[in-house]
Parts: structure tokens; sequence; C-alpha cells
């Protein structure tokens, strides 16, 4: 993680774009009051200024996601996927990558990579799935796997953006990231 941060002091205009589904995802997801006055699986709704079920909420679908990834972030990983359950597109490559996310902080590695690989099949230059997925293996000892999906991503072009060098770095010192 420092070394991520230290990369973002030397290169200040260099921004590192995660790929698929048209998000970026380059930096912790900010602290809203979904994970500072929400409990459960509720979201801060900001039109109704409370904490509403994520069905009956006024956000849309990138906003669900950014939910989505604050929950995770904030280690409320069922919250997370409760969120998840109510995205209108279950087979959206962003959807089915973070389904994985979620499910590898859950210690389901297998589930976790179906995930992914229905991801990647659905959009193969989703380099975010590739990236989670490959640090999924990292944890679990299988470099070769890792470094199978870093070569796939910087051969969809994918070299210097924030799933190439999180996952380079994972491959590197073992260290995997939270979002």
């Amino acid at each position: 993680m420092r070394i991520l941060l230290v990369l973002l002091m030397m290169f200040p205009g260099f921004a590192f774009a995660a790929g698929g589904g048209g998000t970026t995802f380059t930096s912790p997801p900010a602290t809203t009051k979904t994970t500072k006055t929400c409990k459960g699986v509720k979201v801060w709704d900001e039109k109704a200024k409370k904490c509403v079920a994520p069905k009956e909420s006024s956000l849309d679908q990138d906003m669900l996601m950014q939910a989505v990834r604050e929950l995770a972030y904030a280690g409320r990983i069922e919250d997370a996927q409760g969120v998840l359950r109510v995205m209108q597109d279950q087979n959206s490559d962003m959807v089915l990558t973070y389904w994985g996310f979620t499910s590898r902080k859950l210690g389901k590695g297998d589930l976790a990579r179906s995930y992914y690989n229905r991801a990647i099949a659905n959009n193969p230059d989703n380099i975010l799935a590739r990236s989670y997925m490959g640090q999924g293996f990292v944890s679990e000892g299988r470099i070769e796997e890792a470094t199978q999906q870093w070569s796939e991503i910087k051969a969809r072009g994918g070299e210097g953006t924030w799933a190439e060098a999180s996952l380079r770095i994972a491959i590197r010192d073992g260290n995997t990231f939270d979002y």
C-alpha cells in the first residue's frame, strides 16, 4: 500500500484506472453516511436523508456499486453482498467482479474464482476482475496463476493501471488490496 502511495506522489498526474465496466476504482472508497450511520444492509439515500434498504433507495446502479465498495472496504462484506443482491443486472461484469471480491474476502476462493471467470467471460478486458482474481491466487500461494493474470492485464492494454500495479505489488510483496 505504501508503495502505491509513493508512486502516486511521484507521478501525481498518473491515474491508475481499474478498467472494466467504465468505472475506475483507483483509491479506497470515500467514507459516507452509508458506513458512518447505516447499520446492516442499508445505504444512505441523500434524497430521503436517511438509511434505507438498497432496493428502496433512489440510488442508481453506479451509486449502489460505490456503496458495495464502501461497505466491503469497511469490512462489512455481508452487507456489501446484500447490496449486490438488489443490483438489476446480476450478469454485469462489474457486479460479478464484486461478487467475486466479496466472496474472496469471506474466504471462499473457489466461489470467488467462479464469479471472476464469469465476469471475464462477459468482458475479457475486465482487468479489475483479473487483478482481484490474481490477488486471490497470491493469497493462496498460487503465484504462477497470479502471474498469468498479470500478463493478461498487460496484454489487454492495462499496463500502468491500478489493476496492473496492485497485482504486480501483490505478486512481488504478497500484500493484497482491499478495494
